[in-house]
């Protein structure tokens, strides 16, 4: 019996290490999708509706900071939104300091949220009730790159 104890221990002691580094991930993506949001926001409006998907972008990194896991997917795919946006503003269009800055700040801040693409694709899998495999994680992940290839790539054309 004791032996059997043992086994379990280290077993149960990787998987609360593992959910402790899963919590500080989902703080520190919800911190930064919250400060690209909120730097995003004040920027004027354009034909991309910007402050639209920054403001679902700070209800999202609002609901991922409360603890729901699944928000993950709705940060990922406002920032994806919101790309476009924000990207002429920092590098293209000649405007004042304070807006390109405000820009580059928010496209540094959307960075952590993007590298975490893969768990928003398994998120999403989840939230839309399909069963959880590899093969539907993958099919999720491939869409969601191509989604924002093609909201990036729209505004260009």
């Amino acid at each position: 019996m004791a032996a059997a104890v043992e086994s379990v221990a280290p077993r149960y002691r990787r998987h609360e290490t593992a959910r402790v580094k899963l919590r500080r991930t989902d703080l520190w993506v919800a911190l930064s999708a919250l400060t690209a949001a909120l730097l995003a926001l004040p920027l004027a409006p354009s034909s991309w509706h910007g402050p639209e998907a920054a403001s679902v972008l700070a209800v999202s990194a609002t609901a991922l900071l409360a603890g729901q896991r699944w928000a993950v997917a709705l940060v990922v795919m406002a920032e994806l939104l919101l790309i476009p946006t924000v990207l002429p503003r920092a590098f293209v269009i000649e405007s004042a300091l304070t807006t390109e800055l405000m820009a580059l700040g928010s496209l540094i801040a959307i960075v952590p949220g993007l590298l975490s693409i893969r768990r928003a694709a398994a998120a999403l899998v989840l939230v839309t009730g399909m069963p959880r495999t590899q093969q539907t994680c993958r099919r999720f992940h491939t869409a969601l790159l191509l989604g924002g290839i093609v909201a990036c790539a729209l505004p260009l054309l």
